[in-house]
């Protein structure tokens, strides 16, 4: 029986942490010891930073609202507890989008607030 050679999958093994390794600067991008390694740590901040994410969108979208909201007077939280009693049911992300894009349709919200607040 003739012996099994490895080197066609060790290549494409080593080829394909060599592919994902494009890019990085110095040995890491073209040595198979160091590329395993940075791959794997590149990795693990991804999958970190794809929860991290949604936290610093959220945190954005909340200083947008803020700042739109201390314009027409409120502050953030007086703001949001407004939204809540006038039965505005509206998302950070699309409010703090039209407080950006859209400033007469954050005033009528914000009037709406206002009358739900007196």
């Amino acid at each position: 029986m003739a012996r099994v050679k490895r080197g066609v999958v060790s290549h494409a093994r080593h080829k394909k942490v060599l592919e994902q390794a494009k890019g990085f600067s110095g040995r890491r991008k073209n040595t198979i010891k160091t590329a395993k390694a940075a791959v794997d740590r590149a990795g693990q901040y991804a999958y970190r930073d794809r929860r991290t994410k949604k936290r610093s969108f959220r945190a954005l979208w909340i200083q947008r609202i803020n700042a739109a909201a201390r314009l027409e007077g409120f502050t953030y939280s007086q703001f949001v507890h407004g939204l809540d009693k006038a039965g505005i049911d509206i998302d950070r992300k699309v409010l703090s989008d039209v407080a950006a894009a859209d400033p007469a349709a954050f005033k009528a919200i914000a009037d709406k607030v206002r009358t739900a607040l007196a």
